[in-house]
């Protein structure tokens, strides 16, 4: 059976805030009261990102790619994930169509910084900013993200077969 032309992939990260900031987002550091605690350098969206392209590119997850309990990812910059993701699966003969992203965060505000972020990442991936959507949500109030413990990422992406 020959395999369509496009994939789709889902990506989705979660993690706790600690006092003192910056807050990693996007491969740039928000100015925050708050950091996003992790094994490397908790980037929630490229985390995000990652899984998102590995998933659609059948080539794997993040955590078995890069786990946490590796000490070469301590502290690593989640930039070199999305880029061993992406080598991956061009390797098999896809690319990126486009990428939709959601943080999920009731501190600091998103929007402000979005055009960095979508530089940042296209930078990052080799894609036009005009290929990476990204949108801020707060929490409302509600739940982890609401009461500012957490900070979450979610993703979207098309790849199709370029070969």
């Amino acid at each position: 059976m020959h395999a369509p032309p496009i994939r789709i992939g889902l990506g989705f990260d979660t993690h706790r805030l600690g006092n003192g900031g910056p807050l990693r987002l996007g491969g740039i550091d928000l100015p925050a009261d708050v950091h996003a605690i992790g094994h490397s350098d908790a980037d929630v969206l490229l985390h995000a990102i990652t899984d998102a392209i590995l998933g659609a590119g059948d080539a794997g997850d993040i955590g078995r790619l890069f786990p946490d309990t590796a000490e070469e990812n301590r502290g690593r910059n989640s930039g070199e994930f999305l880029s061993e993701a992406l080598r991956r699966v061009r390797a098999k003969g896809w690319e990126v169509v486009n990428l939709d992203c959601v943080v999920l965060a009731q501190q600091p505000k998103i929007a402000p910084h979005l055009d960095k972020m979508r530089q940042s990442i296209s930078e990052i991936a080799n894609l036009s900013p005009t290929q990476v959507g990204i949108k801020g949500k707060t929490g409302e109030g509600v739940g982890p993200i609401g009461h500012a413990e957490a900070v979450a990422a979610r993703c979207v992406v098309l790849l199709y077969r370029c070969d």
